[in-house]
Parts: C-alpha cells; sequence; structure tokens
C-alpha cells in the first residue's frame, strides 16, 4: 500500500480516538497514543514495521513545530513581566524533578548515566492542558492559579534546553562506551548548544528580515512552514540538536520580528494535523513488551517526578516569598505531563538507539499516568488552597 494511505490513517485514527476519549473528559492526546497503539505492531498490526521507519519525518516535522511554538512564549518583555519570582520557582521545580530522577535513575534504578541524565530531562516537561482544563472547568482563581499560568508556559523551554545539555552528554558518553573525560562532559555538548543556538539566532534574523517584505496571512505561512523544515535540515547536516535550533529561531523571531504573533497564529492553524499524527504515530511505534519490561523503572520515574516537581515547587515558592498556599498547593499542578515529553523521548530514541526504546516506553505509559491522574490532583490543590468555589457549577470543558 502506498505510504500516504498510512498517513492517512494514522490522522483519521488520531482524530477519531482523540474525540472518543474526550467524550469521557479525558484529554485528546491520550486518545491519540491509544489509537496509535490500536493500529501499530502491539495490536492489530495495521502498520507494517517497515512503513515505521518511512514515517519517522512526521517525527522530526512535529518536534520542529512544537520547539519553534515554546521558543515563541519567551519574549523578553514577558519574562520582565511575570518578575523574578515566578523564574525562580520555575527553575526550582524544573530542576528538581530533573536532578531527582537523575539520581535515583541511576543509583536505585541502576541505570547507566546517559540514559540517566536523558530521562532526567525530561522530567522537567509539563502538559498545561489538563491543568488548565482544570482552571477553567472549576473558575478557579487565587495566588495558586496566578502563579502557576506563568509557569507552564515557561516550564517546556526549561526542560528544553536541559534536554539539549543532556542528550550531548549523553551522546559523548556513549560514542566512548562510558568514560567520562572532561571534552565529553563539558568541551562538546558546550559545542554543539553554542552551534545550535547560533544557527538558530542567524537563521531567525534573517527570516525577520524577510518577514517585512512578506504580507499576508498565506505567505507568512509558507515562511514560517518553509524556515522550520530547513531548519530540522540543517540541524540535522551539522549533528545538533533540532530543538534547542528551532527554539533559538523562535525565541529571536518573538523578540524582533514586528509581525510574529501573526506568524504564530497563522503556524497554528496548519500545526495540528501534524501533531495528532505525530502522537498516533508515537503509539503506533510503542512495541508494548518492553513496556512490560521497564515496570519497575517507569514506576520510579512516575513517582520521583512528582516528588521532585512537589519539593522544588514549595523550595522555589518558599525561596521567592509567595504566599503558603503556592508553597505548599503548586507542585501537584504541575504533575501533567504529555506532549512535549513525548517529543522528547522520541527525539531521543532518534539520538540514542540504545537506550531510546526504553526511555520512549516509560515516557509514553508515564505519560498515560499523569494525564488520568494529574487533573484529579490539580482539583484537590487548588481545593485545599480555596481557590475553588464549592458553590460555583463546573463548567463543561472538552479535553
Amino acid at each position: 500500500m502506498h505510504i500516504l494511505f498510512y498517513v492517512g490513517l494514522i490522522l483519521l485514527v488520531g482524530l477519531v480516538a482523540g474525540k472518543a476519549v474526550s467524550k469521557i473528559k479525558l484529554p485528546e492526546v491520550t486518545g491519540y497514543l491509544l489509537g496509535g497503539v490500536l493500529i501499530g505492531g502491539s495490536f492489530l498490526k495495521i502498520i507494517p514495521h517497515d512503513i515505521v521507519g518511512q514515517l519517522s519525518i512526521i517525527s522530526e516535522v512535529a518536534l520542529g513545530f512544537i520547539a519553534f511554538s515554546i521558543g515563541s512564549e519567551l519574549k523578553i518583555s514577558h519574562i520582565k513581566k511575570v518578575g523574578k519570582g515566578i523564574v525562580i520557582i520555575t527553575l526550582f521545580e524544573a530542576l528538581s524533578a530533573v536532578i531527582l530522577v537523575t539520581l535515583v535513575m541511576f543509583t536505585i534504578g541502576g541505570k547507566d548515566l546517559g540514559f540517566s541524565i536523558v530521562i532526567g530531562a525530561i522530567a522537567a516537561a509539563t502538559a498545561p492542558a489538563a491543568t488548565l482544563m482544570v482552571i477553567r472547568q472549576y473558575k478557579a482563581k487565587g495566588p495558586v492559579v496566578n502563579t502557576l499560568l506563568p509557569i507552564v508556559a515557561m516550564d517546556d523551554a526549561v526542560g528544553i534546553i536541559v534536554f539539549g545539555v543532556s542528550i550531548t552528554v549523553a551522546k559523548g558518553l556513549s560514542s566512548i562506551g562510558g568514560e567520562v573525560t572532561l571534552f565529553n562532559m563539558l568541551v562538546e555538548p558546550i559545542m554543539e548548544i553554542i552551534l545550535a543556538v547560533v544557527i538558530g539566532i542567524g537563521i531567525g534574523i534573517i527570516s525577520a528580515f524577510i518577514s517585512r517584505k512578506t504580507t499576508g496571512g498565506d505567505n507568512l505561512l509558507a515562511l514560517t512552514i518553509g524556515i522550520v523544515f530547513i531548519s530540522v535540515g540543517i540541524s540535522s547536516h551539522f549533528n545538533v540538536s533540532p530543538l534547542l535550533l528551532c527554539m533559538a529561531i523562535g525565541t529571536t523571531l518573538s523578540n524582533i520580528m514586528p509581525n510574529s504573533k501573526r506568524a504564530l497564529e497563522v503556524v497554528d492553524r496548519f500545526t495540528p494535523p501534524i501533531f495528532i499524527a505525530f502522537f498516533t504515530f508515537a503509539g503506533a511505534e510503542l512495541d508494548l513488551s518492553i513496556l512490560l519490561k521497564v515496570g519497575m523503572a517507569g514506576v520510579l520515574y512516575i513517582v520521583v517526578r512528582v516528588i521532585g516537581k512537589v519539593v522544588g515547587a514549595g523550595l522555589g515558592a518558599k525561596i521567592a516569598k509567595s504566599p503558603q498556599s503556592v508553597q505548599q498547593y503548586l507542585g501537584l499542578t504541575l504533575v501533567p505531563q504529555a506532549g512535549v515529553a513525548i517529543g522528547l523521548a522520541m527525539a531521543a530514541q532518534e539520538a540514542l538507539p540504545t537506550h531510546g526504546m526504553e526511555i520512549r516506553a516509560i515516557i509514553l505509559g508515564a505519560t498515560v499516568v499523569y494525564e488520568l491522574v494529574g487533573p484529579l490532583l490539580t482539583k484537590m490543590a487548588l481545593t485545599k488552597a480555596g481557590e475553588i468555589d464549592k458553590n460555583i457549577i463546573p463548567t463543561t470543558v472538552s479535553a
């Protein structure tokens, strides 16, 4: 069968599965994953194994747009507006999860250093959709909500930066059989990161100049798509992180491009089918037998990441002198994890074939758990913080 048949099938199955789970108040991304698992090699085997390899371009394109979109949120004016307190909390809750997961995987989990630092970096990412759904549904308001909203906007950016560092270190370790040297631990990763950022800034500046001569939404859309496609290709050629490169482009454009907001709006109309196909493809490629084998590592990741988020958010809020309710309950609202984490896991699989399948299996399994439990923990935290009025009738909100 022609490869376009499978692309269309993945897209339609994901769409139907996403809408189906939304009827029972689950996030649509969970449906995309489950739909993919259904038609993949673990169940119906509709997607042949040889076709899976040919569809990897879906992942590359989706990751480029994910990083570009996150980078576009990093406006200097916005960071100044939210204040240093929010930045402190974001860094503490993200990095606490990273450090704790890395240490536990390396010591208790018995994993090697490369595996541990990569999956630890993925622990930083948070999925805001499920949390924001609860806030809208119960009309929650107060200090915790006011602190949470800007944090989820910056959280994934921190995750991508940390992941970019960790993946280059892990590749350096694996290339010499795990021997740790100053070059592969520091020099090589720093060189790769600097190169990715410099190329990204350069492309961003050139693109901003071209955009000034571009009028009309269709032309802006074509320009942005072309930029992301070219950037993903360049990152592969120079063997640097496509995530860091595309995020640097998005950040550069959002800060110097006059019509950057409009460009992002037109791109948002283009990317939904790509993301549906991406998450469905992630499920289709998942080997459930591996998921069963990583049981203990998966449990460790799920539990330790939550501990890291809760402890880090509480400590950061205390240092930032936030209200007591924020110190106590903010961490529980940061549990959900989905889109960006899955994207990072897919990137890890491409960069580290030795560990990639195991990392992705753990993250996909954790995603389903977090997306089911996360909204319940968020509601509990906001209720205990006194930010949900028990007299307000919940609003029906689609996932």
